[in-house]
């Protein structure tokens, strides 16, 4: 069983997900615009899959929309579970 995406990753899926629904697009749509197979488009969709959008495919569904790349994210960051003190930035 592939790896869970991160909750940002997910968020990411999630919106493309409802926008493509709401636009009325169908897989084979959002895999033409992003010039990949529509069967990519079903594995980043499905759960059961680890494939996911990279900044690349954001920027050109964001273009295509007319909207921002930072649509794509969440307002605020996801808070992550990190070891403490490991590899820390101040």
């Amino acid at each position: 069983m592939a790896k869970k995406l991160t909750e940002v990753e997910q968020y990411i899926v999630d919106f493309v997900l409802k926008t493509r629904l709401e636009r009325k697009l169908t897989q084979e749509d959002i895999g033409f615009i992003l010039g990949v197979d529509r069967t990519f488009i079903y594995q980043v969709e499905n759960q059961n899959h680890r494939a996911k959008y990279n900044v690349n495919h954001i920027n050109l569904l964001a273009d295509h929309w007319g909207i921002s790349p930072r649509k794509f994210l969440p307002e605020k960051a996801i808070s992550v579970n990190k070891p403490e003190d490991k590899g820390k930035l101040s």
